[in-house]
C-alpha cells in the first residue's frame, strides 16, 4: 500500500487521559515524523501536532484509537500523493 504524509492535530481537553493518548502515540512511533506538544495552561487543555508518514490504514488506526478517547479531539490533513 502507498505511503502517504500526514498532519495530525490532538486537542486533548481531559488531561487525565493524557497517558492513554502518549502510549497509542508510542504504539506508532514508527510512522511518527515529528511532534510538536504545547500544555495550555490558562486553558487547561494540550494541543499536540504530528507529522505522520504512512499508509492510510495506519494512519487511520493510529487517529480512530485516539478518537475513541473520552476528551481527545482529532483531525487530520493527508496528502493525496
Amino acid at each position: 500500500m502507498e505511503k502517504r504524509i500526514a498532519v495530525v492535530g490532538i486537542v486533548v481537553e481531559d488531561l487525565d487521559n493524557a497517558p492513554i493518548v502518549n502510549s497509542i502515540l508510542h504504539s506508532f512511533s514508527d510512522i511518527i515524523v515529528g511532534r510538536l506538544g504545547i500544555p495550555y495552561r490558562e486553558k487547561n487543555i494540550s494541543v499536540i501536532s504530528i507529522i505522520v508518514d504512512g499508509t492510510s490504514d495506519e494512519i487511520s488506526s493510529m487517529t480512530g484509537k485516539l478518537g475513541r478517547i473520552n476528551g481527545i479531539n482529532v483531525k487530520t490533513a493527508i496528502t493525496k500523493k
